[in-house]
């Protein structure tokens, strides 16, 4: 009897081993594109700062899931993404994609879909220093994720608002919000100095306000010697600082 216990032991062990060890699909394909010759040296320099695997491991990411990324920029991001989702999932990018340029017409990303083509990005009458975002319906409504990357900083308040309330409408119940950006001192008044950083405790009243749930926080990106004093894009902080890393849920 004895004998037989020991025996159904080993086999649960060594199920659980192999359960473990079986490698995560998604990591795999983001390590691929990571490789991908489209990439330039100025966004291959960047990914140990950005450590893309695992922050998307930390927000969940699937290969099978529905995906938008709000404004990516010139694609850092979105060149991961896009092959990570091809074969099961889907990438959407939307709000300020202008700048992706030919990046969409590249081998791979031909499944990738735009929106909100027609939102428009102005400076903002109400608070100069940031930017106003015009027409933000994202026009989706079963999205497993959203993300965003070192962009809430930029809106003023009612766009951040208004660019919430598309989020949660876009998203499926259960999905996840990912908001990533870099860290201003807590109720620090805005100024040219630290305009490109914002407050996380604001950040997370203003995303609960819109009906999430904070599901977690994240210290991947913590920097210990980012004072938080200076603009992000002077030499003695660039590249090195402190950003806050968010997970949101919708009930």
């Amino acid at each position: 009897m004895k004998f037989q216990i020991i025996i159904a032991a080993l086999a649960f062990a060594t199920s659980t081993f192999s359960i473990a060890a079986e490698p995560d699909p998604v990591a795999a394909k983001l390590a691929e594109a990571m490789k991908a010759d489209i990439r330039s040296e100025k966004e291959v320099a960047r990914d140990r700062n950005r450590r893309p695997v695992e922050t998307l491991a930390f927000f969940g990411l699937k290969d099978n899931m529905k995906v938008i990324e709000l404004m990516p920029g010139r694609g850092w991001y979105t060149k991961l993404l896009a092959p990570a989702l091809a074969d099961k999932g889907k990438l959407t990018v939307a709000l300020g994609t202008s700048r992706l340029g030919e990046q969409l017409q590249q081998p791979g990303f031909g499944d990738v879909k735009v929106a909100s083509e027609k939102s428009t990005f102005a400076r903002s009458t109400a608070e100069p220093l940031l930017y106003s975002l015009s027409d933000v319906d994202l026009g989706k409504r079963n999205a497993d994720m959203v993300l965003t990357f070192r962009n809430y900083h930029n809106l003023d308040t009612d766009s951040r608002t208004a660019l919430n309330d598309a989020v949660f409408k876009a998203l499926k119940p259960g999905g996840i919000y990912g908001v990533v950006d870099h860290t201003r001192r807590h109720m620090q008044e805005l100024t040219r100095e630290n305009r490109r950083r914002f407050d996380p405790v604001q950040a997370i009243l203003e995303i609960q306000a819109a009906g999430f749930e904070l599901v977690d926080y994240s210290p991947l990106h913590y920097k210990l010697d980012d004072e938080l004093r200076y603009e992000v894009g002077r030499k003695t902080v660039t590249g090195n600082t402190d950003r806050w890393t968010l997970k949101f849920r919708k009930p």
